[in-house]
């Protein structure tokens, strides 16, 4: 049996006005969806309605997770926005397909080819294009571990690395 970590890191960056990449590292699931849910809705609800998640470092994903994924995809859709996956492992990857969530969610193979398809919103003057927002970590519970970490500017965290 495996051991399923109940913890989720999201670091996110701003490569351009109205634009947030999202690299999520850890389980999704079941203890940690709701985080993921949270957070990236507040991206979105911050200025950023174009949300491309890089799911490359997710070793796992339940029902949870994915219904996450589908309520971000809602989210970003009724503010103008779109939502993508980049990097999605090959078991992530066969859940889609099975539950037929890649028809509605664009996946593409790479970070740089979902932002190039995303088309940026009205810039807003939240973050400073370029810059790493924020890093949150949750526990199990959704609530923020350690009294929720944060790393904002990437030329001070330039490896924002918090395990």
């Amino acid at each position: 049996m495996t051991d399923v970590a109940d913890t989720l890191y999201l670091t996110v960056q701003h490569p351009r006005p109205g634009l947030a990449i999202a690299a999520v590292v850890g389980d999704v699931d079941m203890h940690t969806a709701e985080t993921l849910r949270r957070d990236a809705s507040m991206i979105i609800e911050r200025g950023r309605p174009h949300l491309v998640l890089d799911l490359s470092q997710v070793g796992f994903c339940d029902s949870a997770g994915l219904s996450a994924l589908i309520g971000l995809w809602h989210a970003a859709q009724a503010v103008g926005g779109a939502l993508g996956l980049a990097n999605v492992p090959d078991r992530l990857m066969r859940m889609l397909v099975l539950t037929g969530v890649d028809t509605i969610l664009p996946v593409h193979a790479t970070t740089s080819e979902a932002v190039n398809t995303m088309i940026a919103d009205e810039p807003t003057s939240v973050g400073p294009q370029g810059s790493v927002d924020c890093v949150s970590t949750a526990d199990g519970a959704g609530a923020p571990a350690g009294g929720g970490r944060t790393a904002c500017d990437s030329a001070r965290h330039p490896s924002a690395n918090l395990s």
